[in-house]
């Protein structure tokens, strides 16, 4: 082929490319699906994803180590606070509070034993007294001996060495006694500890173990949980935290009831964020529940932190940005006309324009595309 032949046929494809592209953004019309901007409700929310879990709640264990004899409650089960859930193996207990009990007794009748002893001395001492009273008289008037009243001091002293002897032995005993309550009383607390009981009102939400296991302290036996609070404790990205407080209304989608609403409220904000998510703790209450609930079951909350009655709104999909400002396409005559907008509440599925659009205006948006944008002065169609 000759080269100026081989130039015509070039500029022959380039002008039918040209073509083609000029008809398409001048004479095409492209499909686009459109949306009137129009006044109506508007509900700002922050949405996090979290668990469900109780307030209040408690892993059940033994004060003592012991072999489970029987398992009261399963789970499911309600319970009360001081009900008793489930008994070790008392046998042993038993014959210690037993022990114990005959060894107060006895303590018991030692103390009474050296109170006699000691009524018993005091009576040697007066007799004792008396004698030496006698004697010191009798020596005054020189009708008894210096002897005679040398025995009677020593029978003095040692009625009074009697009687403190008595004394010392009377505190021993009572502190024997004492000892032996004490005793006592401790093997009647390990009795108790071999039922194990609720600490408070709730749900058992797991048991662990059955008759015949052998727990230890701080081993699980049941999982207990408080229903009268439940909540979500949700992971929210840290730039909604200015936008969150205490007491704002939410509301809670479980993935087990996706279509359907939970109201709640937000109880308390975490203080401390994730380092790697940038994400911080949220708990919001739910009141209510499904009818079918398990702690650490996932939902979705939306917290709501502003609302609108009058926000001139459009869906969130008609909005574009370009060189980091939003804006919309806006039908103009069949044509795209691109528009600055300024943008203020935004809900998950629409967005306030505060200023860029009139009521009534027309928001378009190419018709199966991803990305939805068309170009200045493109000719639409509407569906």
């Amino acid at each position: 082929m000759r080269p100026w032949s081989r130039r015509l046929l070039n500029l022959a494809v380039i002008a039918v490319v040209v073509g083609v592209v000029a008809y398409a953004l001048v004479f095409k019309r492209l499909p686009v699906s459109s949306q009137r901007a129009d006044f109506g409700l508007i509900v700002a929310e922050v949405m996090g994803t979290g668990t469900l879990e109780a307030r209040v709640e408690a892993t059940i264990s033994p004060k003592i180590q012991g072999r489970l004899v029987e398992m009261l409650v399963d789970q499911n089960d309600q319970v009360t606070a001081g009900q008793v859930l489930a008994r070790l193996e008392d046998d042993e207990w038993k014959e210690q509070v037993a022990l114990a009990g005959a060894g107060l007794d006895a303590a018991r009748a030692t103390v009474e034993r050296v109170r006699t002893d000691k009524a018993r001395a005091q009576a040697v001492l007066a007799q004792a007294k008396i004698d030496h009273d006698r004697a010191l008289d009798l020596r005054k008037s020189d009708v008894a001996s210096q002897s005679d009243l040398d025995r009677s001091i020593e029978s003095l002293r040692v009625a009074e060495a009697g009687l403190n002897s008595v004394e010392a032995e009377i505190s021993e005993a009572e502190l024997q006694r004492v000892a032996a309550e004490k005793n006592l009383s401790y093997h009647q607390v390990r009795l108790a500890d071999t039922k194990i009981l609720s600490p408070f009102d709730g749900l058992v939400v797991r048991r662990d173990r059955d008759p015949g296991d052998m727990v230890i302290p701080g081993s699980s036996v049941l999982q207990v949980v408080a229903t009268e609070e439940m909540w979500i404790s949700a992971w929210i990205d840290e730039t909604a935290m200015a936008r969150l407080a205490a007491g704002q209304p939410a509301r809670v989608i479980f993935r087990s009831e996706p279509g359907k609403d939970y109201p709640g409220e937000v109880v308390r904000l975490g203080r401390q964020a994730d380092r790697e998510t940038r994400e911080f703790v949220v708990d919001v209450r739910v009141p209510q529940l499904p009818n079918n609930w398990a702690v650490g079951q996932r939902a979705e909350v939306f917290i709501e932190t502003a609302r609108s009655s009058s926000a001139l709104m459009i869906p969130r999909e008609f909005v574009f940005w370009r060189d980091g400002r939003p804006g919309v396409f806006v039908d103009a005559g069949g044509k795209a006309r691109w528009a600055d907008v300024t943008l203020g509440l935004e809900s998950q599925t629409a967005v306030e324009i505060t200023q860029g659009l009139e009521q009534g205006d027309d928001v378009v948006r190419l018709m199966g595309s991803t990305s939805g944008l068309l170009g200045e002065g493109q000719r639409i169609k509407k569906p």
